[in-house]
């Protein structure tokens, strides 16, 4: 059964986790545009941002965000996928005053502009400094289905196919010796 939060949430997977395994409840992927709404939602529902953190896949950069519920073991994962070659969300900081601290850091290390950020300096890194040190380059990319656990998708749009089986070579795909 989904949350009541969850109603109406334009999402492009949603993804059910056994919470003891990795403690997370929900994974929900999310294009830029929902991000705020997803924010807002949980915020009625009485949760506390975590922490925004970032990957850097082979499929694009994923900005990742963690909230728990003031009550109860429903945490929630949302990712929002972001081209390498223009990563831009939409700032949460309106909503959680939490995430000016946490936007600005994956600022700073992969370079993932939050726009609406109302201090976009950099957080822990020189201002003068123009490199974001936790960006991968081609081959040290992974694909995002060797990065995450998904648990059960249960419901996805037909054109989200980021999990599908791709071409890309991975250390788990690769034939043992090479």
């Amino acid at each position: 059964m989904m949350p009541e939060w969850m109603d109406g949430l334009k999402t492009l997977c949603k993804c059910r986790h056994p919470f003891k395994r990795g403690g997370i409840s929900w994974g929900l992927f999310l294009s830029p545009d929902t991000l705020v709404d997803a924010a807002l939602r949980l915020f009625r529902a009485g949760f506390f941002l975590e922490d925004i953190s970032a990957l850097n896949s082979a499929n694009g950069f994923v900005a990742v965000y963690h909230l728990s519920p003031y009550s109860g073991p429903d945490r929630v994962a949302l990712y929002v996928i972001l081209p390498h070659n223009d990563p831009q969300i939409p700032s949460i900081s309106a909503v959680y005053s939490g995430a000016l601290w946490h936007e600005r850091e994956a600022m700073d290390f992969f370079g993932i502009h939050f726009t609406g950020h109302p201090d976009p300096k950099p957080l822990l890194l020189p201002e003068d400094m123009t490199d974001h040190p936790l960006i991968k380059e081609g081959k040290s990319r992974a694909p995002l289905i060797d990065l995450l656990d998904l648990g059960e998708i249960v419901e996805r749009d037909p054109d989200f196919l980021f999990f599908e089986e791709t071409n890309l070579p991975t250390e788990k795909s690769k034939p043992e010796g090479q």
